[in-house]
């Protein structure tokens, strides 16, 4: 996975915000000039956090756009189509944090399902859980802010997919790890 420079991470960030604030005035977003690792394809989600609560986070897991308009995609659908909130309020915006996460593709764990736990790397990989039509994912930071280990961090992915906890012990469900850079709005 190439990584963005730290100065990238945070023009990911402020294309983000830049985004929704333009879209939730009525105004037409127009992408600024970018550096080149904007145009390369990437998985990208964006969180949206109010007071350290979850506000929406939405995301696309796999490269299927260029990384700028995978942000910009990101950002509106956790502001307004995440089906856990009600969408985001122009007056909402300023108590609004601005997460960015800019995924690695995902690749499917090539061990024994009940020894999955064993390469799940806790802090380092997200999870997506696949099966009988359903699927879930996580990104890596939940699993070190909840403090789960890698079982728990299994579990709860399998219910997040609204799979049965612990069906990533069993070989007809897919379990895939990425990995994920996050970058954060500063606050001032």
């Amino acid at each position: 996975m190439f990584a963005l420079t730290s100065e990238e991470g945070r023009t990911a960030v402020r294309i983000a915000r830049a985004a929704l604030e333009k879209n939730l005035r009525g105004e037409a977003f127009t992408m600024p000039d970018l550096p080149p690792a904007f145009s390369e394809k990437r998985g990208v989600f964006v969180t949206l956090t109010a007071g350290g609560n979850l506000r929406g986070c939405i995301g696309l897991p796999y490269p299927v756009m260029p990384l700028a308009e995978g942000i910009v995609h990101a950002a509106l659908s956790a502001a307004l189509e995440d089906p856990r909130f009600p969408a985001v309020r122009p007056g909402e915006l300023a108590g609004i944090r601005v997460e960015v996460t800019v995924l690695s593709v995902p690749e499917a764990l090539a061990c024994p399902a009940a020894g999955r736990a064993g390469h799940v790397e806790v802090g380092r990989h997200g999870l997506v859980v696949s099966g009988r039509g359903h699927s879930g994912l996580l990104l890596p930071q939940v699993a070190t802010e909840y403090e789960w280990n890698a079982e728990e961090f299994l579990d709860h992915t399998c219910l997040k997919a609204g799979l049965p906890q612990g069906c990533w012990r069993r070989d007809e469900f897919e379990v895939a790890v990425f990995e994920g850079q996050v970058f954060t709005e500063e606050v001032e």
